[in-house]
């Protein structure tokens, strides 16, 4: 099969004819018709998340059709659509998973870090962690639902219900979850790079309230603020962009270090937290929701062979919206 593979930390995937993989126990085999390039993907491949073996196959945002089904394998019939998301296993017995946060789970494994992902024509995963997709959206369209959305899903609900929403960084994950919030009733502002233009009219053009440069105030107080952009000096910004009692919450996996800052950003019971990846639950209820919403993902699209430009247009932060790769069969 062809996939897309990285051999080296901070070296181009590789364009290679490699051996398919196979459904083992519990596992379906998927024939990958898109994948959604996250910023993810360019920390594995940047080398500031470390890929416990290489060469790896990224890609955590699968959208395929089930080919065929490992030992044990009941979840899903030949045919079926289904998507793959980053939460790609988890043991169900360390003290995370006993409460019922499963996101933090010691012996978590992960789709395109621990398991081959989506930049190739098929890929195995487990079918505990793979969900149908809703009709009404194409292949592409839907790709950057399961981690885009789901992510961004997660960051929203661990803001709290306040009315006016803060988005640093408007790419894949910030256009979804405006589209969410809005469809519930907030004021969404969106705040991107000092003179990105396209993002801003982007986002004004979704519905957002307002949009401006990470760098300046809201027009308004906001009830609490999502960090989507990896940069650690939004940290204090957003908290300063915040009532009393508002909450900034870290979407990213990655961020570059945050600086101090006075207490007084903080105070007033603000509260600062992270998001961990996600759950089954997030998938469960985003999806429907998505539906529900009508929420469009923007993409823009790329061959499985442009993967590398794919990623290199995210670094840049020239798309607006979601990149995702056409996988030929």
């Amino acid at each position: 099969m062809l996939s897309m593979r990285l051999h080296a930390p901070r070296q181009p995937l590789v364009l290679d004819e490699a051996a398919a993989p196979k459904a083992g126990p519990g596992d379906v085999l998927i024939e990958v018709a898109a994948c959604g390039v996250c910023r993810t993907d360019l920390h594995i491949c940047d080398g500031e998340l470390a890929a416990p073996r290489l060469p790896l196959v990224p890609g955590h945002e699968i959208v395929g059709r089930v080919v065929a089904n490992g030992p044990g394998a009941l979840r899903f019939r030949i045919g079926d659509r289904v998507g793959v998301p980053w939460l790609g296993w988890t043991c169900g017995r360390c003290e995370a998973c006993r409460r019922g946060d499963e996101n933090l789970c010691e012996n978590a494994r992960f789709t395109g870090l621990h398991r081959d992902g989506g930049y190739a024509q098929l890929a195995a995963a487990d079918e505990r962690y793979c969900f149908p997709i809703p009709e009404g959206y194409g292949d592409a369209e839907a790709a950057p639902l399961l981690c885009a959305g789901m992510i961004g899903y997660r960051a929203l609900r661990l803001a709290g219900e306040g009315r006016r929403l803060g988005l640093y960084g408007f790419g894949a994950a910030g256009h979804l979850v405006a589209q969410v919030a809005l469809h519930q009733g907030r004021e969404v502002f969106a705040f991107t790079r000092a003179g990105d233009d396209s993002s801003q009219r982007f986002a004004r053009e979704l519905g957002c309230a307002w949009a401006g440069a990470s760098e300046e105030a809201p027009p308004r107080p906001l009830d609490a603020a999502i960090l989507f952009a990896p940069a650690g000096e939004l940290v204090p910004a957003s908290l300063a962009a915040i009532r009393p009692g508002g909450c900034v919450v870290c979407a990213g996996i990655h961020m570059s270090d945050i600086p101090s800052f006075p207490y007084a950003r903080l105070w007033g019971e603000r509260v600062l937290r992270s998001v961990a990846n996600l759950t089954r639950r997030d998938a469960e209820e985003f999806l429907p929701l998505a539906a529900a919403a009508d929420v469009r993902p923007h993409v823009h699209l790329y061959p499985l062979e442009e993967a590398n430009r794919a990623l290199e247009d995210l670094r840049r932060g020239a798309i607006d919206g979601a990149a995702v790769l056409e996988i030929p069969r």
